[in-house]
């Protein structure tokens, strides 16, 4: 008998009083101690199948008009939430996206993992912290006895996703669901906790789910794949034969959507048109009562940067480098010390008046559009809003053209002006972020991040997008990013950061093709291992 059976699932929500499928008879099964991918882009229905296992979709919005899950050989769907508990975290445990938001903020790590032995196996106290120690040694956090009354905001995404696999592992559960369990981390720590959870499977025997759309981490994790798109699995198949020999067209679409190509090369004449001379940028670190400066964190530590027009700079590095930080202090946005140049003439100083009719042309996209686009304008609003501050309200309906321009160039139809950010996917959320930094025609564009919230095929065509935009109107980035495959297509040269210093930097193909130092040597490894790696564990 199969650990996990599910046949014929449908799950739907209660929309505007209609019930909307969002997963339509699937199936599937899962071994003791197998590893299977469910694989497909954001919407498609991964994680509501996921869900669906522990019963934790919000019912009685919620239904499962037909279907049924078998649990080690018990019916789920439909069961009472007092039974429900007992499976929830000793059967099946789960590893949620983005551990920040799934950690208490008001509990210590040592209370949060305690918790779930205390309901579940019923220890004592003193039993409990035992296991506790015991289980953040097995995943292998460091300065244990520093992190036990530490808080998830003092930890940084690598730890923090650690805690979140102790906790999961605390009552040995027979089946493990990792709900994207890398898509926030560098790709360092993406490796190592790759590695730890295929080290704790191995020991333990335990079954995975991998919930993902990163087809690289299923060539090294998983033995079995289900891709889904729109609520179905469309295909399903062991790995190998997957990546080998793909029979459905989305997967075919799926495994040739990594940013590809190079970018073309530049003429290295060009004038510089922003640089940075011996930047520091240093936050206080106050202790005491009289909360006394006592040392500083050196985000940004002594960086020449130059970035030459029509170019692209990459930044990568791993968080907490300095990288976006950089990024800010050369559009001004806090404080540094040095000399900040942008065409030649130098802004280090200049006051408040003389900076400001610079916003025009120097401009910024985030990383997360979700947070930087105001739910409560329109997207006609939210565009307009640079043209208003720096050329005055002008001509509505001249505005309106210009608005329904720059959307077309970036790929959004003009008539959806007047919806609101939340009526859109992440890839066009991003597309209206970039479309805001373009109207006011920059020169010099930062880009923090722009593709790392985004499913793979989204990650290419936003990566095309910004390189026509770039042809086509001569812009300069410097590109923000621990995702190298995406640098690699954009970025004409690139600058490696660690601890808030420059390691290594140089021409794009000399970075990639022949790193000299450890550091570099190590990202390559890590972000490009995948590519390849998993024939030896397929194989098993």
């Amino acid at each position: 008998m199969a650990l996990i059976d599910v046949q014929d699932l449908w799950v739907t929500f209660k929309t505007d009083g209609v019930d909307v499928p969002a997963v339509k008879g699937v199936s599937f099964s899962i071994e003791k101690g197998e590893t299977l991918a469910l694989v497909g882009e954001s919407g498609s229905g991964k994680s509501v199948t996921a869900l669906s296992l522990l019963q934790l979709l919000p019912y009685p919005l919620a239904k499962h008009p037909k279907g049924s899950i078998i649990v080690d050989g018990m019916e789920v769907v439909g069961k009472a939430k007092k039974d429900m508990r007992k499976i929830r975290g000793k059967n099946i445990s789960m590893i949620f996206q983005e551990p920040m938001t799934s950690l208490n903020p008001l509990h210590t790590i040592e209370k949060q993992i305690n918790e779930t032995l205390l309901v579940h196996k019923g220890m004592k106290p003193a039993a409990a912290a035992a296991r506790v120690r015991e289980l953040l040694e097995l995943v292998g956090l460091d300065a244990i006895d520093e992190r036990l009354n530490a808080f998830p905001h003092e930890l940084s995404g690598g730890q923090r996703q650690r805690v979140m696999i102790a906790m999961a592992l605390a009552n040995e559960p027979d089946l493990l669901i990792a709900d994207e369990p890398t898509t926030a981390l560098d790709v360092t720590i993406q490796a190592q906790i790759l590695e730890l959870l295929l080290e704790l499977q191995d020991r333990l025997g335990m079954a995975i789910l991998l919930i993902t759309h990163d087809l690289g981490i299923v060539r090294k994790m998983a033995k079995n794949v289900c891709v889904m798109t729109d609520g179905e699995i469309v295909e399903a198949n062991n790995a190998e034969q997957l990546f080998s020999n793909p029979q459905h067209e989305y997967t075919r679409m799926l495994l040739e959507a990594e940013p590809k190509g190079l970018p073309v090369p530049k003429n290295e004449a060009l004038p510089e048109i922003m640089g940075g001379r011996n930047l520091k940028v240093y936050f206080p670190i106050k202790a005491g009562f009289f909360k006394r400066t006592i040392d500083y964190v050196r985000a940004v530590d002594d960086i020449s940067v130059s970035v030459k027009q029509g170019h692209t700079v990459g930044v990568v590095g791993e968080s907490g480098s300095g990288k976006s930080t950089l990024g800010l202090a050369l559009l001004r946005l806090i404080s540094s010390k040095g000399d900040i140049l942008f065409e030649g003439q130098s802004i280090q100083n200049a006051k408040w008046k003389t900076l400001r009719p610079l916003r025009s042309e120097i401009q910024i996209v985030f990383q997360d559009p979700y947070s930087s686009l105001s739910p409560r304008l329109s997207v006609a609003q939210i565009i307009e809003e640079g043209l208003t501050v720096h050329e005055g309200r002008g001509d509505p309906l001249e505005r309106r053209e210009r608005i329904s321009d720059i959307l077309k160039e970036v790929g959004i139809p003009p008539e959806a002006q007047d919806r609101y950010p939340h009526e859109f996917s992440g890839g066009q959320r991003q597309r209206i972020a970039i479309a805001r930094a373009l109207i006011l025609k920059p020169k010099f564009i930062v880009l923090d991040e722009p593709t790392s919230a985004l499913d793979m095929s989204v990650q290419a065509q936003i990566v095309d997008l910004l390189r026509d935009l770039q042809n086509r109107h001569n812009l300069t980035y410097l590109f923000i990013s621990h995702d190298l495959k995406v640098v690699r297509a954009l970025a004409d040269s690139v600058i490696v950061m660690r601890h808030g210093k420059i390691v290594e930097q140089g021409h794009s193909k000399q970075i990639f093709d022949n790193p000299q130092t450890d550091y570099t040597k190590a990202l390559m490894k890590a972000a490009f291992d995948l590519e390849t790696a998993g024939s030896n564990i397929l194989s098993t």
